[in-house]
């Protein structure tokens, strides 16, 4: 049975760590379910990941829901969140419930993530009140990567850190049914979420959350990205640039192919081609 967004709250509830991944593909999708993992994001850092853009901002809402689609197919148990794409929420309240509904019933999505405070605290309320599930998203938010000067901690100084629980506060009052917290001070994080009913997700920021979210290619050691809150737990590049080294010697080298990987018609097939030898 698939996880619903009032599982995570039972979980906080329950002093029960929320485990989340982000993933952006079928086959991705398939191993974190058979992980066991319950929330998987299909983020706009696909972007940066997958697409090979320098931010998230060129991200559009079909390519999240084309990513999403994907993802939905492989993950048959986790609750799938998909990312509202830069300014698909900003301009109006109905432009946001339209694009959020795009996700969710072409993407297949149960439920999106949008970032911001208080200023799109009636955006989430419309949204839920319509029957979208909405997570926040606080802290470093990277679609303001460029108002905030570069991908930098957030909620250093006691004003930002004040402004960061009013927003997270907000959201939760609007009907947000999480709260991703990026980057934040983890003494400053954990003081947010202890403040809230709905959990936090964090990444970059400490153990004090009530989850933890990683993007899939960094925990795995898959790509060139090593950004500083992530644990690799595995080496995978290393271990594709062997076997694609492999794979190339094999073929150069002619010893791949083999019979084992070749079917074969009979003769008299083959002796009925055009300019056959008898």
């Amino acid at each position: 049975m698939r996880v619903r967004t009032s599982k995570l709250l039972e979980m906080k509830q329950a002093g029960e760590p929320i485990v989340c991944v982000t993933a952006y593909d079928y086959t991705m999708a398939q191993l974190v379910d058979e992980a066991g993992i319950p929330v998987v994001l299909v983020g706009d850092s696909l972007g940066n990941v997958v697409l090979g853009y320098d931010s998230t901002l060129p991200v559009t809402l079909d390519d999240i829901i084309h990513h999403t689609r994907a993802v939905v197919r492989g993950a048959k148990n986790a609750l799938i969140v998909a990312d509202m794409p830069f300014m698909t929420y900003n301009v109006s309240v109905e432009d946001a419930l339209r694009n959020a509904g795009r996700l969710l019933q072409e993407g297949g999505a149960q439920a999106v993530k949008l970032e911001g405070g208080a200023f799109v605290a009636e955006t989430v309320r419309r949204l839920t009140e319509n029957g979208i599930p909405v997570m926040g998203h606080l802290g470093l938010t990277p679609q303001s990567v460029h108002q905030l000067g570069g991908y930098r901690v957030q909620g250093r100084t006691a004003g930002q850190a004040r402004r960061l629980l009013d927003d997270a506060l907000a959201i939760e009052d609007a009907g947000a049914f999480a709260i991703v917290l990026e980057t934040v001070p983890g003494n400053v994080a954990q003081a947010v979420t202890g403040r809230l009913t709905v959990p936090t997700i964090g990444i970059g920021a400490g153990p004090g959350c009530d989850g933890q979210i990683q993007v899939v290619h960094d925990i795995l050691g898959l790509g060139m990205r090593q950004p500083r809150h992530a644990r690799r737990y595995a080496e995978l590049n290393a271990v594709t640039l062997d076997a694609l080294r492999a794979y190339k010697d094999e073929v150069s080298a002619r010893r791949f192919p083999t019979a084992d990987h070749t079917t074969e018609a009979d003769a008299a097939v083959v002796a009925e081609l055009p300019g056959a030898d008898g």
